[in-house]
C-alpha cells in the first residue's frame, strides 16, 4: 500500500482527476441555471439531456471498442485537449462581450458530457493497466475519495460564484484545469501492454464485451446486479427534491443539505471499503454494500421524517459507492485488460437501457400523484439484485481465482 502512495503516477491521477472534475463540475452546474433563466429554458433542457441520453447509448459500444484498441493515455489526453479548446473558444466569445445563445450552451453542454462519457470509462481501463492488481482497492478507494471530495468541491465554489462572477470567467476556470490535467496526464510514463496481433473482423472486436461476458454467465449476472445502486441513485437524483418538497414538506436548503451529507457518506466508503475487501473478500463486500443500498432505499417510504432522512442518505450513499469499489475491484482483476473497455461498456449500454425505463414509469407515476410508489418499486428491484449477488457470490469468488490464473 505504500508503495502505491509513493507512486508519482497516482500523483498525476490524483491531481488531473481534481483539476478537471471541479472545473467541469461548475460549468456543468452553472449552464442549467442558466437554461432556467431564459424563455423555455426548461424544456430546451429536457430535451437536450434527452437526446444526449440516446447519443451516448448508441456510442457506448464503439467507445468502449476504442478503449482496447487505443493508447489508453492517447484517449485521456485527446479528451482533455478536446475539451481546452471548446471551453475556452466560448469563453473568448463571451469576453468580447457577446451574449451566450441557448445553441452555444447546448454545445458547451454536450461537450461536458461527452468529456464524462469518455473520460470515466477510459480511467477505468488506464489504472487497470498501469497499475498492480494488489493494488486496486486501495486505488479504486483513492479514487471514490477524490472523486467525492471534487464533487463537493465544485458544489461549494459553484454555490458562491454562480450569479456573482460571470460565465466567461468560469469558463476560463475551466479551460485552465483542462490544460492542468493534460499536463499531469502527459508526464505518466506509459507503454501499452496489450497489442492486436492478430487481424479480427470489425463486428467480432464491437461485440467482444458481449461474447466474453456470455461465456462467463455468473459473472455477468453478478455484476449486472451488483450495477444496480448506481442505477438506484441516477432514479433519486429524480425523486427525491419531490420527495422533499411534497413528502418532508422541508425546503430547497434539506436537498442542498442532503448533497454534501451524500458526499461525506460515499467518501467514508472510499476510506473503508478497502480494509473491508482485505478483510471480508471482495464478493462479500459487494454483497454488504449492496444489501446496505438496498435498505436504505427502502426506509425512504418506510420512514418519512427529515432526520431519519439524512441517516438513509448516508446509508445510501456508503452503499452505493462501497459497491462501487468493490465491483471495480473485482472488475479489474477478473476481465483481462485488452477487453475491459467492451465489458465495461456493456454494463454502461445496460444500465442506460434501464435507467430509460425506469424513468419513463417514475415519471408516469409522480405526475399521477403516487410519490412513494417509485420507492417501493427500486426497494423492490434492489433486494432482487441482492438475492441474485448473494447466490452468485461464492461462484464469483470461485470464478475470480480461475480468471486470474
Amino acid at each position: 500500500m505504500n508503495s502505491l502512495f509513493r507512486d508519482r503516477r497516482l500523483h498525476y491521477l490524483m491531481t488531473a482527476n481534481t483539476f478537471s472534475s471541479v472545473g467541469t463540475g461548475i460549468t456543468m452546474i452553472a449552464i442549467p441555471w442558466l437554461f432556467m433563466k431564459k424563455h423555455g429554458g426548461e424544456t430546451m433542457f429536457g430535451i437536450i439531456t434527452t437526446t444526449l441520453t440516446v447519443i451516448m447509448f448508441l456510442l457506448t459500444p464503439t467507445v468502449g471498442m476504442w478503449i482496447d484498441r487505443v493508447s489508453r493515455k492517447t484517449l485521456l489526453l485527446a479528451g482533455e485537449a478536446s475539451g481546452f479548446i471548446i471551453v475556452s473558444s466560448f469563453a473568448f466569445i463571451g469576453t468580447s462581450g457577446n451574449e451566450y445563445y441557448p445553441w452555444q450552451l447546448a454545445i458547451l453542454f454536450a461537450s461536458g458530457s461527452l468529456y464524462y462519457f469518455l473520460f470515466y470509462p477510459t480511467m477505468f481501463a488506464f489504472t487497470q493497466e498501469i497499475f498492480e492488481r494488489e493494488q486496486y482497492e486501495t486505488l479504486n478507494g483513492i479514487m471514490e475519495i477524490q472523486g467525492q471530495l471534487a464533487t463537493v468541491l465544485a458544489g461549494g465554489l459553484a454555490s458562491v460564484m454562480l450569479g456573482k462572477v460571470a460565465f466567461h470567467w468560469l469558463l476560463w476556470l475551466d479551460a485552465f484545469t483542462y490544460f492542468v490535467a493534460f499536463f499531469c496526464l502527459s508526464l505518466i510514463s506509459y507503454r501499452r501492454t496489450r497489442q492486436a496481433t492478430t487481424i479480427v473482423p470489425f463486428w467480432n472486436k464491437f461485440t467482444e464485451g458481449y461474447r466474453y461476458m456470455r461465456k462467463h454467465p455468473s459473472l455477468f449476472w453478478f455484476f449486472l446486479a451488483s450495477f444496480m445502486p448506481f442505477i438506484g441513485v441516477m432514479m433519486t437524483n429524480y425523486l427525491h427534491p419531490i420527495y422533499i418538497a411534497d413528502v418532508l414538506k422541508e425546503d430547497s436548503s434539506v436537498y442542498g443539505t442532503q448533497s454534501m451529507i451524500y458526499g461525506i457518506g460515499a467518501a467514508l466508503a472510499g476510506a473503508i471499503v478497502p480494509f473491508l475487501i482485505r478483510r471480508m473478500g471482495t464478493a462479500a463486500s459487494v454483497l454488504l454494500n449492496v444489501g446496505m443500498y438496498a435498505f436504505g432505499v427502502t426506509m425512504f417510504f418506510v420512514w418519512r421524517e427529515p432526520f431519519l432522512f439524512y441517516v438513509f442518505v448516508v446509508l445510501t450513499a456508503f452503499g452505493n459507492a462501497g459497491a462501487r469499489v468493490a465491483r471495480s475491484s473485482l472488475m479489474m482483476a477478473v476481465v483481462p485488460n485488452d477487453k475491459i473497455g467492451r465489458v465495461d461498456s456493456l454494463f454502461r449500454a445496460l444500465g442506460f437501457m434501464i435507467r430509460f425505463l425506469l424513468l419513463g414509469a417514475f415519471t408516469g407515476l409522480v405526475a399521477t400523484g403516487h410519490l412513494l410508489l417509485p420507492y417501493a418499486i427500486l426497494s423492490g428491484l434492489l433486494f432482487l439484485a441482492l438475492w441474485i449477488v448473494w447466490k452468485l457470490s461464492e461462484i464469483t469468488n470461485k470464478s475470480n481465482i480461475s480468471e486470474a490464473s
